[in-house]
């Protein structure tokens, strides 16, 4: 896979479960990135970085076609998952974002729904059913660090809870519906530190599973939380693109680009 960028060819040597190829988004004839190739491994945490306005959270947003939710919106390119683009002619969208799920910025609970009724809202709106209702909800709430909580209140309203307790619930709701890849745009810029740690847990417990992707302008908690990292750039009010990508510990102790290196050291940014 040819990448258009100046660096690297942003493969992470890894079983690859999502890919971009040359993906160019615009918002009506503002051109906001351009010829991102990236690949995310199978059951691995990758995480975006880069300053703000240089088009990660859009970039995000493409890889479940949330994105085209925005009118003007356009995209040129691919994404693949397990080799299928999902932008192919006939492709549910719908059915994309269910195998793709997406956790965001700001917890958004159904706030007068119960507990339990959050956890299985994505399965009813989508017409899926479970065998075990119960115990889907006890292995999604489990699985978001959520369950020892919230276990003798399941009936209580989504509202009750913490803002931490509030996005690992948006988190349990997610893996309700079994994705194969969860999407995670700055979900801990609103939290304190100790909601914080619990979400990062979460997050290394379930890359055992499933592919992760993190926006984060957390320079530590992509250390801590990533094993790949994509450093995203835009310059001159040109689009935003991928400087470089790779290992985690090689973008933050040994990077290619003089530009990746003064970002992680904190010399902008």
């Amino acid at each position: 896979m040819e990448s258009l960028n100046p660096i690297s060819s942003n493969s992470f040597g890894a079983d690859v479960h999502l890919s971009t190829k040359d993906v160019h988004v615009w918002f009506g004839q503002r051109h906001v990135l351009e010829g991102v190739n990236l690949e995310f491994p199978v059951n691995s945490v990758t995480a975006l970085i880069g300053p703000s306005g240089c088009g990660k959270s859009t970039f995000i947003r493409t890889l479940n076609r949330m994105h085209e939710l925005i009118p003007n919106a356009k995209l040129a390119g691919e994404v693949l998952l397990k080799g299928q683009n999902i932008y192919a002619v006939g492709v549910d969208p719908i059915q994309v974002r269910i195998n793709i799920g997406m956790v965001f910025q700001k917890p958004n609970p159904f706030p007068t729904m119960t507990i339990r009724g959050n956890v299985l809202s994505g399965l009813r709106l989508s017409g899926k059913h479970s065998r075990n209702e119960d115990e889907l909800v006890e292995n999604s709430l489990q699985a978001a660090s959520l369950w020892n909580e919230v276990k003798d209140r399941l009936d209580s309203p989504a509202g009750s809870l913490s803002g931490g307790q509030q996005q690992r619930l948006c988190i349990a709701r997610a893996l309700a519906l079994a994705p194969d890849v969860l999407l995670m745009d700055e979900p801990c810029s609103a939290l304190d530190p100790g909601s914080t740690i619990r979400i990062e847990e979460t997050i290394r417990s379930i890359s055992k599973n499933m592919t992760v992707v993190i926006v984060t302008h957390n320079m530590q908690q992509a250390q801590r939380v990533s094993e790949q990292t994509a450093f995203f750039l835009a310059e001159d009010n040109n689009p935003g693109y991928v400087v470089e990508a790779g290992l985690t510990n090689d973008i933050f102790h040994n990077p290619k680009d003089k530009r990746t290196e003064d970002y992680v050291s904190g010399r902008f940014g």
